[in-house]
């Protein structure tokens, strides 16, 4: 009998758990929709590399919408039970409120083991994964976006014009660049041949130019310079082309937990960075953990809110979690700002809705009123006086 009344709750948390799973990521999506739709639209990049895109994204956002879906679902299913009075019915039947807790225990240890490894080996893959892709979009959007006979502004800081575009696009001839990196100097390029370079190491794309000159003008128009050359490299900045992409060295949300481990080991470490690094590595742990403290706070407070129609129980679920993430990026601020401790400021949101959800539990299970006692309280104070 209790494990078909385990089966039948865990149910009403499982279907709207993957509903509202879905619908959250997808909102997460809807951010990038408009740039995704560039991509295709304006940049010719193909359906199927978007579609990686997306994929290698969503292992990122999955971090944050597993807890919330969770919450939000273990409300909705509660409440429903209660509202049918079947929680009700349960009590009656001498089913505690500790023995309804179990199907939600593995609902939030499944959710909980699910996040964690999405945060401990994917995510850090994925977004290798997503620089990688997006890198050879942007050297793929290089060679395409120049054509010859047209003025290219996808690089900034640089005009481009190439005279002449043999059919395998290899090379361009015929090279007229106008050069704005310098304030208040303006340099003109021509060359006879050029080739687009792509390091997928370094994630760097450049433009060689063969047999060449530099035209400088000075801002005074008083002063001119020309430098001939027979090889000359740029380093193009791609950030016109694909505004998401970033070139820099791996970002702690890139390392793996042992690169992240291992460079906080190295000696002569900044604080600032050594903070950054060790934040990282708590968060590792502290996001899907809060899967477990919010299956503790779910089911006492979907049962206190019993008359709660769904959109309802949605509304709690955001404002607990919003509060949850509020308290989240105020300790990481801190914490990264030397404030205050780095597990103080990454653990204590967790610590506090701990610390909530036990005493929740326990006086939902108690049946004790919080409001009729203050009110008793106040009353016998009055009489009193």
């Amino acid at each position: 009998m209790s494990k078909i009344i385990d089966r039948y709750i865990f149910k009403e948390i499982a279907v709207p758990f993957i509903i509202i799973l879905f619908v959250l990521t997808f909102v997460l999506l809807m951010g990038k929709i408009l740039q995704i739709m560039d991509l295709i639209v304006n940049k010719g990049v193909s359906v199927i590399s978007v579609i990686k895109v997306i994929l290698f994204l969503m292992p990122a956002f999955m971090i944050f919408t597993i807890p919330i879906a969770l919450l939000i679902s273990i409300l909705i299913g509660v409440g429903r039970l209660s509202s049918d009075n079947e929680i009700t019915a349960l009590k009656t039947s001498g089913i505690s409120l500790l023995r309804m807790y179990y199907p939600v225990a593995i609902a939030s240890l499944i959710t909980f083991v699910f996040s964690i490894i999405i945060s401990y080996f994917i995510v850090p893959q994925s977004n290798v994964a997503t620089k990688r892709l997006l890198f050879n979009i942007v050297q793929q959007n290089a060679n395409i976006g120049i054509k010859e006979k047209v003025f290219n502004d996808n690089f900034k800081g640089f005009l481009i014009y190439a005279d002449k575009i043999p059919d395998n696009k290899k090379y361009m001839e015929g090279i007229v660049i106008s050069d704005k990196r310098i304030i208040g100097e303006q340099n003109t390029i021509l060359a006879r041949k050029a080739f687009l370079v792509s390091d997928l190491q370094s994630m760097t794309v450049k433009l060689t130019l063969e047999d060449g000159s530099i035209h400088t003008v000075s801002s005074d128009l008083k002063n001119y310079r020309k430098i001939d050359f027979q090889i000359y490299d740029i380093n193009l900045d791609l950030s016109g082309a694909l505004s998401d992409y970033d070139e820099s060295a791996k970002s702690t949300q890139d390392m793996t937990m042992r690169e992240l481990l291992d460079k906080m080991k190295k000696p002569n470490l900044k604080e600032n960075r050594m903070r950054e690094l060790a934040i990282e590595a708590h968060k590792r742990f502290s996001t899907p953990l809060a899967c477990i403290f919010f299956g503790i706070i779910g089911l006492p407070l979907g049962m206190r809110s019993h008359r709660s129609v769904k959109s309802k129980g949605f509304a709690i679920g955001l404002v607990v979690v919003s509060i949850y993430y509020v308290l989240r990026t105020g300790g990481e601020a801190f914490a990264e700002t030397g404030y205050m401790p780095v597990a103080i400021g990454v653990w204590g949101p967790n610590l506090l809705y701990a610390v909530f959800g036990v005493l929740l539990f326990y006086v939902t299970n108690k049946e004790i009123s919080l409001l009729q006692k203050i009110n008793v309280y106040f009353w016998n104070g009055k009489r009193k006086n």
